[in-house]
């Protein structure tokens, strides 16, 4: 697993060991991050963080700061290792907290313009609930973007708050990504990449 552009490409990053964490593929890493665009002074909330693959890889596109969140210790680990390795600890908070918690501590840390969130694919309640408890946190920016990865398998977990509105959804075999916005932004381009 490695960094994909920017000042940290092709530098490489340790994944967890086991299976309990599913690192984003290089192809749907490289075409989220196209479709996100210029990532130049963003302010990234990193969510099921894990190895810390998609917070590192704003990082390295020139995003300014990100807060990358794991609870599980051995991604935990894998994250810390990751940041210093490439010496981001400048740049990079990372919060040993669950999702749940961390999003009742984050608003004071943002607001963030970009939101990276990787739930585990088998939790749908979980991952639709992150999405509120998000909403609910009013963490972003008015013109802040979310990406959220699930199975493509399954239906998007699209939230129930009116607070967050979809503005599109890309898949690549077996992963899908579902691209929000705040619901009070002015309608975004996110399909046309």
């Amino acid at each position: 697993m490695r960094v994909i552009a920017g000042a940290l490409r092709g530098r490489a990053l340790k994944a967890p060991p086991g299976d309990a964490t599913r690192p984003t593929g290089a192809r749907v890493k490289e075409a989220l991050f196209s479709i996100l665009g210029d990532m130049t002074d963003l302010a990234v909330l990193d969510l099921y963080a894990g190895s810390g693959a998609l917070g590192i890889e704003a990082l390295s596109r020139g995003a300014r700061s990100a807060v990358l969140v794991e609870s599980a210790r051995p991604a935990l680990t894998c994250l810390r290792e990751n940041v210093a390795k490439l010496g981001l600890e400048g740049s990079a908070k990372v919060l040993p907290l669950r999702v749940e918690a961390a999003l009742q501590q984050v608003a004071r840390l943002g607001p963030f313009d970009l939101v990276l969130c990787d739930p585990p694919w088998k939790d749908i309640a979980a991952a639709r609930a992150t999405l509120e408890a998000l909403a609910t946190a009013r963490a972003f920016s008015a013109g802040a973007r979310i990406a959220l990865e699930h199975s493509a398998k399954d239906p998007p977990p699209a939230p129930e708050a009116s607070l967050l509105r979809v503005c599109d959804e890309r898949r690549w075999g077996d992963t899908a990504v579902l691209l929000l916005e705040p619901a009070d932004a002015p309608a975004s381009h996110a399909t046309d990449a």
